[in-house]
């Protein structure tokens, strides 16, 4: 089993996607990769998400993962479509011993630092902090990550190319989570390995 800290440091970015069609999945897949982004998180947001997770894991060198997990029947769902790693918008103790008995790597949401008292006591150190901007920024999670020095995140939520690379500079922030480079709609395959290929360029 691939750990969530090795996925989160497999690029610098990983991409939030949301598939509302599902002849979109593969080609947006193949254009990530092509680009140096191996992680990908499918939002289960869509009727087709379940499929596009596993028309995804037909592509070579993706780790595909199901993002938007709420509850253990959505887990469920996620890891019978092939979902490779889980990702949820918040934290709640019965998904995440639901996640750990199913040894699958699992990545919680987190905005106080009561959510993540709450992890460290069911021993998750890795986070995604949601929504970043909305909760507060660069500011928020560095004073957030003082006080938690063994805890490493990565943000998500209103971050774009033009601020990725401040939140990496932060020594608790192995990547960060965005969408700009998976558009949704038709794919653009040169566009999105262009795009793919800038957001694997971004120093940590």
């Amino acid at each position: 089993m691939t750990s969530i800290a090795a996925i989160m440091q497999a690029a610098p970015v990983i991409p939030v996607i949301v598939v509302d069609e599902l002849e979109h999945a593969r080609p947006l897949a193949e254009a990530l990769v092509a680009g140096g982004l191996t992680a990908l998180e499918v939002t289960l947001r869509t009727p087709v998400a379940l499929d596009a997770i596993r028309a995804m894991r037909e592509v070579d060198g993706a780790v595909v993962g199901a993002g938007t997990v709420i509850d253990e029947r959505t887990l469920a769902a996620a890891l019978e479509a092939g979902a490779q790693f889980i990702v949820a918008p918040g934290l709640t103790e019965p998904l995440a011993k639901a996640a750990a008995r199913e040894r699958v790597p699992f990545l919680p949401g987190i905005a106080t630092a009561g959510d993540i008292m709450r992890g460290l006591d069911l021993d998750l150190t890795h986070f995604k902090f949601f929504p970043a901007v909305a909760a507060g920024g660069i500011p928020a999670l560095k004073a957030l990550s003082a006080p938690f020095a063994q805890c490493r995140f990565c943000p998500t939520g209103g971050i774009g190319p033009d601020d990725a690379r401040d939140w990496l500079a932060l020594e608790s922030v192995l990547c960060v989570g965005g969408s700009w480079v998976a558009p949704r709609g038709p794919v653009n395959r040169d566009n999105v390995t262009r795009l793919a290929r800038e957001a694997a360029g971004l120093k940590r």
